[in-house]
């Protein structure tokens, strides 16, 4: 049976130079005001290669693969389309395994100053606050530091990266506005991840918890707003609007990648029709469902099917 990922998460695609200075951690440097963007990319074998980023920074995996090794927790593999937060001067140690000159690796590292966080995070706490005021917006610790990009996270990196290599006479101010929004995503992929991953930790002290457990029991139901802005105690226009805030998407396209990923697990099974699956996963449109599955995952819910049981 073949993986059960048919496609690459999101990730950003690999950048371009015309020289190398290093055949390891070769470094492409843009400073900007309040970050500073690093491209690194290595061509050929490499084990526990030391690096420290002057700053809290976000790192995200372009091509190829690393092994990473930080203080206190096991090492792990790093792919594209993940990113890692790293504390200022933090120790990494990284394996580059598979790295070649005809298959390099490239990660990107954005440090940030912690006044631009410090600016960032107070402004949210003061006029966007989370649903639950005693969880204020910050980054979270060592625990949540390892992500799989968002579609959402992905796009900002992009637009920092484009903004970050342009000549444009403002691209200082265009990139703070872009750096902003990533710190936003960024927060915002962490709470998915908190809340989406491990929902049974918080249903006593988290709304939006019990609503992802409800929804996640009651796919092939009907689920209306009307119902879930109740669990949350809410009205709808503030249970969406919040929902929304909290983790940079709607309730509406939480439960379509909800049934999605159920219906990719249930098209696994040998015996299960494209049909059938169709409504176990709480879709009642077949055209609709083939529509928005090749939509998210590039591929119809039968060629998925195909490649999954071939």
């Amino acid at each position: 049976m073949m993986p059960s990922r048919v496609h690459l998460p999101a990730a950003i695609a690999p950048l371009a130079f015309d020289c190398l200075h290093s055949l390891v951690e070769n470094r492409t440097v843009y400073a900007l005001d309040g970050f500073e963007l690093n491209v690194f990319e290595t061509h050929r074998a490499a084990y526990r290669v030391p690096l420290r980023l002057d700053g809290l920074a976000l790192t995200t995996m372009l091509r190829g693969k690393k092994v990473m090794h930080l203080p206190g927790r096991a090492a792990f593999d790093y792919l594209p389309g993940e990113s890692v937060v790293v504390d200022k001067n933090e120790l990494m140690e990284i394996d580059f395994p598979d790295a070649c000159l005809c298959q390099p690796t490239q990660c990107l590292a954005v440090a940030i100053a912690p006044d631009t966080i410090r600016h960032t995070v107070d402004l949210l706490n003061e006029r966007y606050p989370r649903v639950e005021t005693h969880t204020p917006w910050a980054l979270a610790g060592p625990e949540h530091a390892h992500l799989t990009n968002t579609p959402e996270l992905t796009g900002t990196l992009e637009r920092l990266v484009a903004v970050s290599r342009a000549t444009d006479a403002n691209k200082d101010l265009l990139a703070g506005f872009t750096l902003q929004e990533l710190l936003v995503r960024l927060m915002q992929t962490q709470a998915r991840q908190l809340i989406f991953h491990d929902y049974a930790r918080h249903l006593t002290t988290h709304r939006f918890a019990a609503v992802v457990s409800y929804i996640r029991q009651h796919l092939a139901e009907s689920l209306t707003i009307d119902k879930l802005s109740a669990l949350a105690c809410m009205s709808k226009a503030t249970f969406f609007r919040l929902f929304k805030r909290e983790f940079g998407l709607t309730p509406v396209e939480f439960i379509i990648r909800e049934r999605l990923r159920e219906a990719k697990r249930l098209l696994r099974h040998p015996l299960a029709s494209v049909a059938e699956v169709c409504l176990r996963a709480g879709f009642n449109n077949l055209s609709y469902f083939q529509a928005l599955f090749k939509k998210y995952e590039g591929v119809t819910p039968g060629a998925y099917k195909k490649q999954m049981v071939a």
